[in-house]
């Protein structure tokens, strides 16, 4: 189990001996609200499936966003970054979906990769539980995760801005935000995700 993060906290993206992450994979897990009891005499009402949905939005160092990582768009410009693909409902245990980024090939232009969810079926952050993000060494034997962070905030926001990696002089940061936000795309979250570099 890896660090738990709090709303704002900063992680160095270190490996034990010091050295650099080079090798890093987000992962998102989330399951659908528990039923909901119907009438007098009725039984338990099955949740509708929430299709939530990770991405990355990268910017450069001015702020503008250059390239877009999401369900629509697999594999990122400079080839550093790739989504495993959609998972329509959170079914299972574990991450149901994930965004595998290499650090060590991301574009110089890019200063700071935005991790964003958003909920494609348009349901409200009150009808989702259990929902998360971490971060997975991939460059080292066991993949052990480095940091973990729960999403508690339920409300009637479709989307959060999740958490950031930037790259900072010694190599790179990890940043948890957990700030609410409106959209049902990567593509509406450009602002807001860059409200938070």
């Amino acid at each position: 189990m890896g660090l738990s993060l709090q709303k704002g906290q900063t992680l160095s993206l270190k490996k034990n001996d010091g050295a650099s992450l080079t090798r890093v994979r987000m992962g998102l897990g989330w399951d659908t609200a528990a039923p909901v009891k119907r009438g007098l005499f009725g039984g338990l009402k099955k949740a509708p499936d929430v299709d939530l949905d990770a991405s990355a939005i990268f910017f450069d160092g001015s702020g503008k966003a250059v390239d877009t990582v999401f369900f629509n768009q697999l594999q990122s410009k400079d080839g550093s970054t790739k989504h495993t693909g959609d998972n329509l409902t959170g079914e299972g245990d574990g991450d149901d979906e994930t965004i595998l980024v290499d650090l060590s090939k991301v574009s110089p232009a890019v200063s700071q990769i935005v991790f964003v969810i958003s909920s494609y079926s348009r349901q409200t952050f009150d009808t989702i539980e259990n929902a998360f993000c971490r971060l997975v060494d991939d460059s080292t034997a066991g993949t052990p995760e480095v940091a973990r962070f729960q999403l508690t905030d339920a409300g009637t926001h479709t989307a959060m801005i999740m958490a950031k990696v930037s790259r900072e002089d010694s190599g790179w940061k990890f940043t948890a935000i957990g700030e609410r936000a409106n959209g049902r795309t990567a593509m509406d979250l450009i602002q807001p995700a860059a409200n938070a570099l």
